[in-house]
């Protein structure tokens, strides 16, 4: 098959481009993250769920950039917060709160994906979130803010 048109990819060749190790995308596509029809025994990836997974478009296979859209390396970064001991309004409250965040336009061109989850049994939440390395701290440090010492919503009543 030609490099030029490529509309499926096989999991090897999007971990390439990704800088992915191809157990982390088969875990990708198993978790639903990234969407893939199953050939036989492997998996293949539409350009259009590749691109819906980075928010950049997809190249062709050893395809280099077009002259004049040189890139550097591509930097995401993957950090999952845990906060425990936190209610389920004071969770439901931030995870509104990184949601709108990580949607709300900037500077930035790279998309800020966010995922939350809450664990009412332990009072627990879980962010994670991916992006580049500039947003990510910021959004961090708005969580950092956010739960500080004097705003309360780091604690459960207990009673």
């Amino acid at each position: 098959m030609s490099n030029e048109g490529r509309e499926l990819y096989t999991v090897g060749e999007v971990a390439d481009l990704l800088g992915l190790h191809v157990r982390t995308v088969r875990n990708y596509v198993r978790e639903g993250r990234l969407k893939a029809v199953r050939i036989g025994k492997q998996y293949r990836i539409s350009r259009e769920d590749f691109e819906a997974l980075t928010s950049h478009p997809a190249p062709a296979t050893g395809e280099a950039p077009a002259v004049g859209e040189a890139r550097g390396p591509h930097l995401e970064v993957s950090s999952i917060v845990q906060i425990d001991a936190i209610g389920p309004d004071a969770a439901s409250r931030l995870a509104n709160l990184v949601t709108a965040t990580a949607q709300s336009p900037r500077d930035s061109p790279a998309a800020l994906r966010v995922q939350t989850v809450y664990d009412k049994e332990r009072a627990r939440m879980k962010i994670v979130i991916l992006g580049d390395a500039a947003t990510t701290a910021d959004l961090l440090q708005l969580v950092d803010g956010v739960l500080g010492p004097d705003n309360g919503m780091g604690t459960v009543d207990r009673g």
